[in-house]
């Protein structure tokens, strides 16, 4: 299978593929998306279209399936994902704060990619660093106990 750096005419030519293996078979669908989500790296909405029709589901229902689920994207994903903490441990303590300085020096809300390509934003629910609060992680590498002064000079650490 093509990962998501393949050509677009043969990556599609794989979901046809996918689909035909799954036709009619509404209760595929996470998987589905799965694969299609490696295939591309996130699920382009033409796509959601093509796996709706071949599987026989409302689009509406693909989409619900797609934002409902965190594992699933919309939207390409950046070189780096900046994830900022917003469970109760990490908002008590400014999470909230710190996540209006990243959208503000990257340019993004939560769930967008710099135009660049470089920086995805996303919110998580809790990182397992409670203590440590708040907490965010840029790619596998954990910072805490932070303050909105310090997001800048993190960020340029991985630009």
């Amino acid at each position: 299978m093509v990962t998501a750096t393949g050509n677009r005419e043969e990556m599609l030519k794989q979901v046809d593929d996918l689909i035909g293996q799954y036709r009619g078979q509404p209760s595929a669908l996470i998987q589905v998306l799965h694969k299609v989500q490696v295939l591309f790296g996130y699920l382009p909405a033409d796509v959601q279209m093509k796996v709706a029709n071949g599987l026989g589901v409302p689009l509406a229902e693909v989409h619900g399936v797609a934002t409902f689920y965190a594992f699933f994207s919309l939207y390409p994903k950046g070189e780096h994902t900046v994830s900022i903490c917003k469970g109760t441990a990490c908002y008590v303590r400014g999470s909230a704060r710190v996540l209006e300085r990243l959208e503000k020096e990257l340019g993004i809300k939560a769930g967008q990619t710099t135009p660049d390509g470089k920086f995805s934003l996303q919110v998580v629910r809790c990182l397992g660093a409670c203590g440590l609060g708040p907490v965010l992680t840029v790619d596998e590498n954990v910072h805490a106990r932070l303050k909105t002064d310090k997001v800048p000079e993190i960020l340029r650490k991985y630009a």
